[in-house]
C-alpha cells in the first residue's frame, strides 16, 4: 500500500459502528502527522514550506494532505487552531503541576512560542481571515481567560494581587512580545517576562 492510501477497515458487519474505527483512528493519526509537520515547516527559517514536502515529513502521500485540507489556507488555519487549543489548554494542566506563580511564568513561555508561530504563519492568516476563507477565532478571548485562570489561583494562595485584569495581562505580555519580535534574544524576553511575573506579586508591606 502506498502512503497516500489509507486502508478500508475490515469487519465481519460493515454495517456496525464500528466498521468505520479503524479508519477513523488511522485518518486522524494522518491528519494530526500533517498538522505537526506543518508546524515545524512554517515556523523553519526557511518558511517557503512547500505542501509536498510537509507531506513527506508526515510519512504520507501528497494526496493523503489535500483530502484532510483542500488549500494551503486550510492547513494553516488547522496548525493555528491546534496551537491556540494546546496554549489554553496548559494553564490548567500547569496548575495541576506548579504553584500558580509558578505556573504562570511556565505559561507565558508557552505562550510565547504560540506568538512566534502566528507570526510565521501571518500574513496566510490575515489574508484568510479578511476574505472570510479561514474563520477569525477568538483567540485574545481564550488567551484572557487562561491568564484569568492562572491569576484566580495565584490570588487563592496569596501568590499573586487579586487587583489584576486579565486583560491588562493580556497586553503587558502582547506588549513584550511585539518589542522583541525584531530580535532574537530569548534571554531579553525572559527577563521581561520574569518583570510582568513581578509585577503582579503582591506588594510587600512596609516595616
Amino acid at each position: 500500500m502506498s502512503p497516500d492510501q489509507e486502508p478500508t477497515p475490515r469487519s465481519t458487519d460493515p454495517g456496525t459502528p464500528a466498521a468505520d474505527r479503524p479508519l477513523r483512528a488511522h485518518a486522524r493519526r494522518n491528519r494530526e502527522k500533517l498538522i505537526a509537520a506543518a508546524r515545524e515547516a512554517f515556523t523553519a527559517p526557511d518558511d517557503g514550506a512547500p505542501l509536498e514536502g510537509i507531506a513527506r515529513e508526515a510519512g504520507v502521500g501528497i494526496g493523503t494532505l489535500y483530502r484532510h485540507f483542500p488549500t494551503r489556507e486550510a492547513l494553516v488555519e488547522a496548525v493555528y487552531a491546534a496551537e491556540l487549543e494546546a496554549v489554553t489548554a496548559d494553564a490548567t494542566a500547569l496548575l495541576d503541576e506548579l504553584p500558580p506563580e509558578r505556573a504562570l511564568r511556565a505559561w507565558m513561555e508557552r505562550y510565547a512560542g504560540f506568538v512566534a508561530t502566528k507570526r510565521a504563519m501571518v500574513n496566510t492568516l490575515h489574508s484568510g481571515w479578511a476574505s472570510g476563507r479561514i474563520t477569525a477565532p477568538a483567540t485574545r478571548e481564550r488567551i484572557t481567560a487562561a491568564i484569568g485562570s492562572l491569576l484566580a489561583a495565584g490570588a487563592r494562595t496569596g501568590a499573586l494581587r487579586e487587583d489584576v485584569e486579565a486583560d491588562d495581562v493580556t497586553a503587558m505580555l502582547l506588549g513584550v512580545f511585539l518589542s522583541t519580535a525584531a530580535e532574537d534574544d530569548p534571554a531579553r524576553t525572559g527577563r521581561l517576562l520574569d518583570l510582568v511575573v513581578d509585577a503582579l506579586r503582591p506588594p510587600v508591606p512596609s516595616p
